[in-house]
């Protein structure tokens, strides 16, 4: 059976404040680590659309894709596949979500998501092809959401200047029957490769990773102490 291995949290430094690594180059990166592919998770904040003045959102919502078209383009340039995602962080505290299944038409459509809180997000995507995933969930200052309000966790986060405490968010996916993913938390080069998961399947876009999760299709997760 032939499997496949996806990073589900990069961010570029296009977009991501703390990103120190261009699209590109870090698209090449994982082609050479050996990944099949990764999920393009900028940072979604009130501070980075606040930063880009009076564009209207359709442009700034143009802006904030721009990292992820161009590991696409060079994704598909070299065979590595690139899939949108957002980590998002409300206005209501410092914690973040992993959301999966969006695409740019949602990010265009729906303003200033992050104004919602977790719990009017979740109830402003009930029934869409939609998935959130609480982020380091045990990482100083952050507070663990209600899980009703959780479709899963990441249970393993590999960057290296944090202590996410992953045993725990292991233990509490667990204790609440969450979906659990892993992933780099990619910002330096020093992020590489260190989480993932593997698939049975390539995923191409947002909807095929939302049905693929949905159905608990993940074989395995990767884990890089």
């Amino acid at each position: 059976m032939d499997t496949y291995k996806y990073d589900m949290h990069v961010h570029t430094a296009e977009v991501s404040p703390c990103g120190k690594v261009s699209a590109q180059e870090l698209v090449r990166l994982y082609k050479e680590a050996g990944y099949d592919g990764i999920v393009i998770t900028d940072h979604y904040f009130d501070g980075y659309f606040d930063s880009l003045g009076h564009l209207d959102w359709e442009e700034k919502i143009d802006m904030f894709l721009s990292g992820y078209n161009k590991a696409l383009a060079e994704g598909q340039r070299i065979g590595l596949e690139v899939v949108l995602g957002i980590e998002i962080r409300f206005t209501e505290n410092v914690n973040d979500y992993l959301v999966y299944g969006i695409d740019a038409d949602f990010l265009k459509k729906y303003k200033e998501l992050y104004k919602l809180g977790i719990e009017g997000f979740k109830r402003f995507t009930r029934g869409m092809d939609i998935l959130i995933y609480q982020a380091h969930p045990f990482r100083q200052w952050m507070q663990l959401a209600d899980p009703a309000l959780l479709d899963g966790v990441e249970v393993f986060n590999g960057n290296p200047r944090h202590n996410s405490m992953n045993d725990k968010a292991l233990a509490f996916a667990k204790k609440h029957n969450l979906k659990m993913i892993s992933g780099s938390d990619f910002h330096q080069k020093q992020d590489l490769a260190r989480g993932g998961v593997i698939l049975p399947r390539l995923i191409r876009t947002p909807a095929e990773l939302y049905a693929l999760l949905r159905d608990d299709e993940i074989l395995d997760l990767i884990e890089t102490n």
